[in-house]
This record gives structure tokens, C-alpha cells and sequence, in this order.
């Protein structure tokens, strides 16, 4: 990773005050044979926009909060209306989930690893890569249900695995997320059918670690400022 390589993962609204789907910065064919190429075109073109559509529509008459990121609008919100709270967490947190979980996938000859002092902390909090790797695996496979299984930072700066249902973020706990993996059946349901595990640990496989490890460095230094 360079170390002078800089990226937003906030997605802001455009001119005209509307979230809009982000660049898939792989062709959809790129994951296999771990995710085919339908699962990826329906999963991004369909279900990703279908929350994001969702969500430009609660927030039609309240065109402040669209002001924000839809990160920045999940870390609060009780500033959200009380009418609309529910739809911009479920919508607003689908469309937040899904860009993180495209943004963490690669094609597999680019995963590469996570840098030096994500490693680092990764031993320091789980043991070994291994050991990170089988208790984020079983926190996904075992979540009940639709969701998502995470590796975040906490505001202390230490590592953690959690777990979230439907479309709830850990932006909303004060926790910054760095890889998730997604778990609704949309998901995998095409190519696995009902074996989540299997796709679970395929994933390991397309990990974009440069950006995982680009988020974990930003997260520090929003933690340290």
C-alpha cells in the first residue's frame, strides 16, 4: 500500500441532495469463482440501489441531513426525525453496509495482506491471522437470520468482531467499521445455495486488504485528533 495513497469511504449526496451508488471498482466477474457474476450485478445494480432509492425517498422533505454523509448521519441518529428514523437507519444503513463490503472485495490476485500495523494489531488483539480469521468467520456464519459480520475499530483504538442484524451499522455504537462481511442470502444464495460457511470462507480469499488497512489508518488518526 503507498503510503502516501488517500481515499475517502464516506459517501456524501450530490448536488442535487441525493445519496447515488458508488463506482464498483471491479468488474462483475472479477470475484470469481468465489462470487459469480450475476450475484454480483444483481446484488450491486438491484439491491444496493433499491436502498439507496429507498432512502432518497425518506429524505425528499428533509433535505438537511442529506448534507452529511450517510456515515456521518448513522454515528447519530436521534438527529434524525422521529418519522423517518427507522427507514434512514434500515435504508441509509443498507446503502453505508453495502458500499463498505464492496469496497473490502477484490479480485483474489489483488487481495494481497493487511499492512504492517493492521497485522500487528491483529496479533496484539486476536493472536494470530488465523485466529482472526475463524472468529470473524464464525461470528458471520453464526449470525441468525439477515446481517453482517464485522472487524471494527472501538474508540479506544483496540480491534473488534461483532456481529449486526438487517441493516444496523456499528457507525450507530461509536465503533468504525473496517472489513465486513454480508451475510443476507442475496448474497451467496445463487452460487451456494444454503452453505454460508462456504461462502464465508471464500471470502478470505478477495479481501481488499489495502483499503481495510487504509480505513484501520484513518480510523487511528480520527481517534487520536
Amino acid at each position: 500500500m503507498s503510503e502516501n495513497k488517500t481515499i475517502s469511504f464516506k459517501n456524501i449526496a450530490n448536488e442535487k441532495g441525493e445519496y447515488i451508488l458508488p463506482k464498483l471498482e471491479f468488474a462483475y466477474d472479477a470475484l470469481e469463482p468465489y462470487i459469480d457474476a450475476q450475484t454480483v450485478e444483481i446484488h450491486f445494480a438491484k439491491h444496493h440501489q433499491t436502498y439507496i432509492n429507498n432512502l432518497n425517498a425518506a429524505l425528499k422533505d428533509n433535505s438537511e441531513i442529506a448534507k452529511q454523509s450517510i456515515e456521518e448521519v448513522l454515528i447519530d441518529l436521534s438527529k434524525v426525525p422521529d418519522a423517518i428514523r427507522n427507514a434512514v437507519r434500515n435504508q441509509g444503513g443498507g446503502h453505508a453496509n453495502h458500499s463498505l463490503y464492496w469496497s473490502n472485495l477484490t479480485a483474489a490476485s489483488k487481495s494481497g495482506s493487511p499492512s504492517k500495523d493492521l497485522a500487528a494489531a491483529i496479533e496484539k488483539q486476536f493472536g494470530n491471522y488465523d485466529d482472526f480469521k475463524d472468529k470473524l468467520a464464525k461470528t458471520s456464519i453464526g449470525t441468525f437470520g439477515s446481517g453482517w459480520g464485522w472487524l471494527t475499530v472501538q474508540p479506544n483504538g483496540e480491534l473488534l468482531i461483532e456481529s449486526s442484524a438487517n441493516q444496523d451499522s456499528p457507525l450507530s455504537k461509536g465503533n468504525t467499521p473496517l472489513l465486513v462481511i454480508d451475510v443476507w442470502e442475496h448474497a451467496y444464495y445463487l452460487k451456494y445455495q444454503n452453505r454460508r460457511p462456504e461462502y464465508v470462507q471464500n471470502i478470505f480469499n478477495i479481501v481488499n486488504w489495502e483499503n481495510v488497512s487504509l480505513r484501520y489508518e484513518q480510523a487511528l488518526k480520527a481517534i487520536k485528533n
